[in-house]
Parts: C-alpha cells; structure tokens; sequence
C-alpha cells in the first residue's frame, strides 16, 4: 500500500470520524446549556477549517497531485498527534 493509500484511509477512517465525534459533542454541549461560548466556538471553527484542510488532502491524493514524501510525513504528523491526544484528547479540553 503506498503512503498517499494509507494516507487517505487514516484520514477517512480515523481523523474525519474524530473531528465529527468532537463537533456532536460540542455542539450537544451547546444544546444542553442552550449557548454557546467564546471557546466552543473558536473550537468548532478550527475544527472545521482542519477537516477543509483535510478534504483538500484527500482531493490532492485523488488527483494525484501528492507527493509519497509529503504523504509520509503527514502520516507521521497525524500519528503523533494520536498518540499525544491518548493524553491530553486532541489537545481540546472538556468542560463539564
């Protein structure tokens, strides 16, 4: 499997899915406190401009417009940043 291959199906099936899941949950959060705050909007914002960041890798992929070096190192990057939301959740913290 080449690395733009992997590439597209940790993005489609890991990192779009986690980015989904954080936007239900924030804006269910919204919807239980009936607003929405300066940190949860700033949140959903930047959340949505990483999954538009992420479509446009998976139209380069597709397009083949991609280089295998860059693929690979996205691959590293996305897995390390994983790794580290194993601890600390995508670096975005829950209020309760």
């Amino acid at each position: 499997m080449s690395h733009a291959q992997k590439l597209e199906e940790l993005i489609t099936k890991s990192v779009i899915p986690d980015l989904d899941d954080r936007l239900d949950e924030i804006f269910a959060e919204i919807a239980d406190s009936k607003e929405a705050n300066e940190d949860a909007k700033e949140e959903i914002e930047e959340l949505r401009e990483f999954k538009a960041d992420l479509q446009d890798v998976l139209e380069d992929i597709q397009s083949g417009d991609i280089e295998e070096e860059e693929c690979e190192e996205l691959i590293n990057d996305i897995l390390e940043a994983q790794k580290g939301s194993e601890e600390e959740d995508f670096g975005f913290s829950e209020e309760d």
